[in-house]
């Protein structure tokens, strides 16, 4: 569910720190270096990077904007290679089968059945293509805050990491604790009796 979904999933942070340079120079160096990469690697399983809003498959912010008015919107894309464990079942299922008729052998060991499916997974992996996950990012510079179109844990944490390392900011998720933590309007004795709040149980 994206930024132009009939409804949305949003995740909202606080962002922190200062650019070293200027905040336009930064933002189109993190997204350039950082730009979403094919996986070359056969054997790897992710890859993850930013890819521009408006062209989630050419991840080439020369060409593309990142900068609609005064947000900065583009993309994470998170791309992900697996096989789905009945495939590996299936296959493994049928070179056992394969090997035993050529052997002649009621059974394989423990050890041999281990080894042809982790040859199998092998296989399998370099055959499969990545699948593509895109969520959008709505940076408001202005006041120094940002929108993540998902609530993903997994997608969340990639996001942290690959922000931080792009423009050597951090970003802070925002719930009411932390809200509260970077509001000035509240006092330090306010905020202590805030942070020590717990559940209160209604029923007798």
């Amino acid at each position: 569910m994206g930024l132009l979904s009939a409804s949305l999933s949003v995740t909202r942070y606080r962002v922190e720190g200062d650019a070293e340079e200027s905040l336009l120079e930064t933002i189109r160096e993190g997204l350039t270096k950082n730009a979403i990469s094919e996986i070359e690697d056969e054997y790897a399983e992710i890859a993850v990077g930013w890819t521009p809003f408006e062209s989630p498959f050419d991840p080439d912010f020369e060409k593309f904007s990142y900068t609609f008015g005064t947000y900065f919107l583009f993309s994470l894309r998170i791309d992900k290679k697996g096989v789905p464990g009945k495939i590996i079942q299936k296959h493994t299922a049928m070179e056992i089968t394969k090997r035993l008729k050529e052997s002649g052998r009621d059974a394989l060991s423990r050890n041999e059945k281990t080894d042809i499916k982790d040859t199998i997974t092998e296989k399998l992996m370099r055959q499969m293509p990545s699948t593509p996950n895109l969520y959008e990012v709505l940076w408001i510079h202005e006041d120094d805050t940002l929108l993540f179109f998902t609530t993903q844990k997994a997608a969340t944490e990639e996001l942290e990491t690959l922000f931080k390392t792009s423009f050597k900011r951090k970003l802070v998720r925002l719930f009411p604790f932390t809200m509260v933590e970077g509001n000035p309007n509240f006092s330090d004795k306010e905020r202590d009796l805030i942070a020590n709040l717990g559940p209160v149980k209604f029923s007798r």
